[in-house]
């Protein structure tokens, strides 16, 4: 087993006002050379958006845009003509393929929105955008993983254009629970929310990260009251 501690604390930093955003990895006006993403993940930011702010109209291709709102809730619009709200408790994947542009804002004018932006490389290239978006409000159960991102874009899942999942869990304090990896080749990125857990010997704490290669299956136990975030991605 290889794993790699990212902890909170050592994640880059942006503030722009209207913008609070801290980066797992290289992005923007931070660079870390040793912070190019994890296998074909490649984009990890947290972002807090003031009321009525966003970000405006640009441009996208080749990539997997996951968004999960964590507070409440983000304006999309494309160059497809979509307009869409995103409400915590759902999760929205836009396939920018061959080329897309789109805009996202704070819906509120009173409540800043926070939500994590996850970009995956995709397994083809300029394939024609798409767009998806899921609620797994109801679907999610205490001390149970709930897949939200697969290849088949199954029940509360959107479908991703790679061979990647994305899991959520709430976890209650000493409760233990096991992923299986789905291919032998994929590493995992563990994210914590909130809370903090103890996973493949190391003690994790609310915003830390641990990105694991060379496993099969993990058992997290959760150390308090945790929300956890796995993403399985190829490595290569």
């Amino acid at each position: 087993m290889k794993k790699i501690i990212h902890p909170a604390n050592e994640r880059g930093s942006n503030s722009f006002g209207w913008l609070n955003s801290k980066h797992s990895f290289s992005f923007g006006h931070y660079h870390h050379p040793q912070k190019m993403g994890f296998g074909l993940l490649r984009v990890l930011n947290d972002d807090q958006v003031q009321p009525a702010m966003g970000f405006a109209t640009h441009g996208h291709a080749n990539m997997e845009i996951v968004s999960i709102p964590l507070s409440g809730s983000l304006k999309h619009k494309d160059s497809t003509g979509r307009e869409e709200i995103i409400k915590t408790g759902e999760v929205q994947i836009m396939s920018a393929g061959s080329g897309i542009q789109h805009s996202e804002f704070n819906a509120s004018k009173e409540e800043v929105v926070e939500f994590l932006q996850i970009w995956v490389f995709p397994d083809k290239e300029n394939l024609a955008p798409g767009y998806q978006q899921k609620s797994f409000a109801d679907a999610l159960k205490p001390n149970e993983l709930l897949t939200i991102v697969s290849p088949e874009g199954a029940g509360a899942a959107v479908k991703i254009n790679q061979q990647a999942w994305f899991s959520l869990a709430d976890i209650d304090p000493d409760i233990e629970l096991n992923y299986n990896l789905h291919q032998k080749q994929n590493g995992l990125y563990v994210f914590v929310i909130e809370g903090a857990i103890k996973i493949a010997e190391t003690q994790l704490n609310r915003r830390d990260a641990l990105g694991l290669e060379d496993v099969n299956a993990v058992t997290l136990n959760a150390t308090e009251k945790a929300k956890v975030l796995l993403i399985e991605v190829p490595m290569q």
